[in-house]
């Protein structure tokens, strides 16, 4: 399984780290071997609104080859959902098996057209910029729709990051790894 980790500035970085940890545990203690991943970009580097600069391991690949994209949120979603070079690089991954999100990364699978006629939840605070998107905005913390999973607002990066590890690895994956990262949500 490959997954596309999306970097952009304006991201929030527990967003990103808060479902990458579980989820590359299950690498790290051979739930999934096969597991690979990407952080990918249209530029170099990505930062967030605090000036975090985090380098991109790939620069605007074809979204196509992965499995998995996975889309954090923060306050660069904004615009981005605008943007029509970013956006289009997104619908790139249509073939791809998973398009998930945490916060407002929603509103870039929204952009992308990835919600239409499907359920979502995203940032509490933004349900009204996500209604446009999606057939209804949900306010579950983790909601699976077909071929999408969206998360709520930043914490819930960790809660998706463990569903996942059961999702791709089983209840006894994720047991385990909730109980290394000590986290009793």
């Amino acid at each position: 399984m490959k997954i596309a980790y999306i970097l952009f500035d304006g991201i929030t970085w527990l967003d990103l780290i808060g479902l990458y940890d579980p989820i590359s545990r299950l690498k790290s203690h051979n739930y999934r071997p096969d597991l690979t991943w990407d952080f990918c970009a249209i530029s170099p580097s990505a930062k967030d609104n605090f000036g975090l600069e985090v380098k991109a391991t790939c620069h605007r690949p074809s979204l196509a080859a992965y499995d998995a994209l996975i889309i954090p949120g923060g306050h660069g979603t904004r615009q981005l959902k605008e943007d029509k070079i970013f956006i289009d690089w997104i619908k790139s991954a249509a073939p791809s098996k998973y398009k998930i999100s945490v916060c407002t990364g929603s509103l870039i699978l929204g952009a992308a057209g990835f919600l239409a006629g499907k359920i979502a939840t995203t940032n509490f605070r933004e349900y009204e910029s996500l209604k446009p998107y999606c057939r209804q905005v949900s306010t579950d913390r983790i909601v699976e729709d077909n071929d999408t999973i969206t998360a709520a607002a930043v914490t819930s990066s960790i809660d998706l990051g463990l569903y996942l590890c059961r999702k791709w690895a089983g209840r006894d994956a994720e047991r385990e790894i909730r109980m290394l990262i000590d986290y009793h949500g």
